[in-house]
């Protein structure tokens, strides 16, 4: 039965109430109160420090929850479920190896688990609590889905680690930047040094990316977004608060897709772009889209045009921080948090306050309840005077990205781009291995201007789209080196801590067909800001290109359907990956053609919000 909206269990079934008995008195809670509404705490967990932190994290927020339900006056009326729980893989152990794959699977799993948990339970109010970089997306997306009220909190950053020799701060990326050194004493001393504790990925890395994110889309309190893993606020502070605002939620029956709009989404694709943050936002700004009810995110949310005015006349970047600047979430959290940038965005008319959250109060009045300090300047920019003068990010077109799926990470460039274009010579691999294999054996051969080219490696061709930390970090040391410029492009995906002329999500990709499979060694690649364009001067020619075609048409094996360069889809799930991936511009997430996408009829009109500062129609 439906009451209220929420789903009312009125089965007096004898044999399935048995367990929910059973459950109720093990819990603590009344027995009186199996039939009501249920209510839960998630967690994400995997082999990482990064998940370390969430068990207790849940517990308490499940002592809590326990606290205040019951019978009498003032309590919630509502049935407890025990904690549930997801699993991914870690991306900085497994990073440059064949199980990187996994990665962004990862999001897809934990959306199919949650999904399971909360669709077969009923759930009518959640509280999830989420860690590394991909659970945290599927987990909104599995919660867009369910569509119940429901509120998220990060389980927190890894606080950084200092250099015992230097006594700088140092993180994980330090460690990776060291793997071509031969001194093997340095790389085990700073890869001992650079995660002490737990937590996600300290910098401005994939997971702070989404963490700002998720706080900006109005599923995660401000406030709660910053703080450190081992913070105390997230044991002793922050789940009295969350249980409250999960209370207010389903008081008002206020459901995540009332919260995340097309509006909130706009807000914050903006402030990804103004924190310099990784390419991994333009695969799960999609998939949190999609989960939301839009149909095509550059149609329904933010065109490629638009973006890349916004990134390039609108919007700067406003921190300095890793990896392509000095400071980590825990620097920014003593300077007020992100509510601090988020503020000073809103007061420069560049993202819409009147979006609702999960605290029930709209955006600008949780910045007002908030009330924090201005930029220090140092850590946190102001727009007035920010740290660099363009956004973070650029999304490319041309002859080798006709989806317009190419996403560069201009915060990260440190060098090449003359006027804006940087010419290269194509060097070709067919995976990442084949790269790595070279880095390891002949990294001298790499020269100034070389564009590397990795492919084979998208959502169906890796099968998966791992990202490359590893490679990119080696490349980056040795042009740091050897005081050269070189450009790094695939058909896969980065690290948010990859730094370098490194350009990912080529598309379409090699494995289907795209432009980048007719690439070959010494074509010229163009790189041009001033049109956003990514080009071979070879691949103009049509008969060039149709030749070239031609050959690579002829290798593929009819057999598998597949060109023989693709990574092997040797279990079930790597070829679920394999037959049901969609493109980048998509998310790269397991899904069928029709892409399963649910109209959000909450949304009868569009906004006409738009920033204020040199917008272009």
């Amino acid at each position: 039965m439906i009451k209220n909206n929420r789903t009312v269990l009125i089965d007096k079934n004898p044999g399935r109430n048995s367990q929910s008995y059973g459950i109720a008195r093990e819990l603590g809670t009344d027995e009186e109160l199996i039939h009501e509404p249920s209510v839960g705490v998630i967690g994400n967990k995997g082999d990482s420090q990064c998940y370390l932190g969430v068990l207790d994290k849940v517990q308490s927020i499940q002592d809590v929850l326990r606290s205040r339900i019951g019978l009498s006056d003032g309590k919630l009326k509502l049935r407890l479920v025990q904690p549930e729980f997801t699993v991914a893989t870690s991306d900085g152990i497994r990073n440059g190896t064949k199980e990187m794959r996994y990665s962004l699977i990862g999001r897809e799993i934990t959306n199919d688990s949650l999904c399971e948990h909360l669709s077969a339970s009923g759930l009518e109010g959640l509280i999830a609590v989420v860690a590394c970089d991909k659970p945290p997306v599927g987990t909104l997306s599995a919660i867009l889905e369910h569509n119940r009220p429901a509120i998220i909190m990060s389980d927190g950053s890894i606080r950084p680690g200092i250099d015992s020799v230097s006594g700088e701060a140092i993180d994980i990326i330090s460690s990776y930047q060291l793997a071509g050194s031969s001194n093997e004493d340095l790389k085990r001393r700073i890869a001992m040094e650079s995660c002490p504790g737990f937590g996600s990925c300290g910098g401005m890395f994939t997971y702070n990316t989404m963490q700002t994110f998720l706080g900006v889309v109005g599923m995660e309190p401000l406030h709660m977004v910053s703080p450190a893993s081992q913070d105390p606020r997230r044991l002793n502070l922050f789940p009295e608060q969350l249980v409250e605002y999960l209370a207010n939620l389903i008081s008002n029956n206020i459901t995540p897709r009332e919260i995340v709009t097309r509006d909130a989404i706009r807000n914050a694709i903006i402030v990804a772009m103004s924190v310099g943050g990784s390419t991994n936002v333009l695969l799960h700004a999609p998939e949190i889209a999609r989960a939301a009810g839009y149909a095509d995110f550059y149609k329904d949310i933010m065109s490629v045009d638009e973006f890349n005015h916004l990134s390039k006349n609108v919007v700067p970047v406003i921190v300095d921080a890793r990896p392509f600047g000095k400071f980590s979430m825990v620097d920014i959290d003593e300077k007020g948090g992100i509510q601090v940038f988020v503020r000073d965005l809103l007061e420069a008319g560049l993202i819409n306050g009147e979006v609702m959250t999960c605290t029930g109060m709209t955006l600008s009045d949780q910045l007002d309840e908030l009330a924090p300090p201005r930029p220090d300047g140092k850590v946190i920019y102001s727009i007035k005077n920010p740290f660099k003068p363009t956004g973070g990010l650029r999304l490319l077109g041309g002859n080798l990205s006709t989806d317009f799926s190419a996403v560069l990470k201009l915060a990260g460039v440190e060098g090449g781009l003359e006027n804006n274009v940087f010419i290269g010579s194509a060097k070709i691999f067919d995976g990442e291995g084949a790269l790595l294999k070279f880095l390891d054996t002949t990294p001298n051969e790499l020269s100034n201007l070389d564009m590397i080219v990795v492919r084979y490696e998208g959502p169906v061709g890796g099968p998966g789209m791992p990202e490359m930390l590893d490679s990119t970090s080696r490349i980056t040391a040795i042009c740091r080196e050897k005081n050269i410029v070189v450009g790094l492009m695939t058909d896969g995906r980065f690290s948010g801590g990859s730094v370098g002329l490194v350009i990912g999500h080529v598309g379409p990709e090699a494995a289907i067909g795209g432009a980048i499979a007719f690439l070959e060694d010494g074509d010229t690649i163009e790189v041009n800001l001033n049109n956003n364009e990514l080009s071979c001067k070879q691949l103009d020619d049509p008969k060039i290109f149709s030749k070239r075609q031609q050959n690579w048409k002829s290798k593929i094996d009819h057999k598998n359907k597949f060109h023989p360069s693709v990574g092997q889809a040797d279990t079930r799930l790597l070829n679920r990956m394999r037959c049901s991936a969609v493109s980048a511009v998509y998310g790269a997430g397991m899904h069928p053609n029709s892409l399963l996408w649910v109209p959000n009829p909450r949304d009868p009109e569009v906004s006409d919000f738009k920033p204020k500062n040199k917008f272009r129609k």
